[in-house]
């Protein structure tokens, strides 16, 4: 074998090795297991403030005020939450999870959002033509929501050289759509002291 060939083999180990190194890893962790890798808002922050609030807000007295005046559970519509903040916040999976956390309290009934119900509409009128008449959806039959939950989220970002304190405020908002009354509001709060920040916002 000559000098040359035992070289490029050589080469060829060592870059193997190398590329081995280098190459992507992936470790399956529990949905439940908190990773804070950036100190930006995560999945955690958004389960957590989500269960948190909603907790508080059937806590509060417009409740109780509700059944007893109608006799029956109310309906809610959770409109949107703005990003006021300094980072990409996916506020629709924040949205799912007040709205998962509204109906498995089991305590109010959630109505579809207006994008969910013109999807909901185009359906039931495709059925209307196509479907067969026993199985049909009738117009005009949907149920009104009672109160509509909307919100923003707000940061604010002191930082010093590589380190960042981010302080992140959640407020919630649930209106009585009859007469436009607040009847809860809601405020959660949370800092993140991050060390050796990569980025600044």
């Amino acid at each position: 074998m000559s000098s040359k060939y035992q070289v490029w083999v050589l080469a060829a180990a060592v870059a193997a090795v190398g590329l081995s190194g280098c190459a992507t890893q992936v470790k399956r962790v529990g949905v439940e297991e908190v990773k804070d890798l950036s100190g930006a808002w995560n999945d955690t922050d958004s389960r957590l403030v989500s269960e948190e609030m909603i907790r508080d807000s059937l806590s509060g007295g417009w409740l109780k005020r509700h059944r007893s005046a109608h006799k029956n559970e109310p309906v809610v519509i959770v409109s949107s939450v703005r990003n006021l903040s300094h980072e990409h916040i996916n506020t629709r999976t924040f949205v799912n999870d007040l709205e998962r956390a509204y109906v498995n309290s089991g305590d109010v009934r959630v109505v579809a959002s207006k994008n969910e119900r013109e999807n909901v509409r185009s359906e039931r009128s495709d059925m209307d033509l196509h479907g067969r008449e026993e199985t049909r959806k009738e117009m005009g039959k949907e149920t009104g929501a009672d109160y509509m939950l909307m919100g923003s989220i707000n940061t604010i970002i002191d930082a010093s050289g590589r380190e960042q304190v981010r302080f992140y405020q959640v407020d919630l908002t649930l209106v009585n759509l009859t007469n436009n009354e607040k009847v809860w509001t809601g405020q959660k709060k949370l800092k993140k002291e991050v060390q050796n920040a990569k980025f600044r916002f």
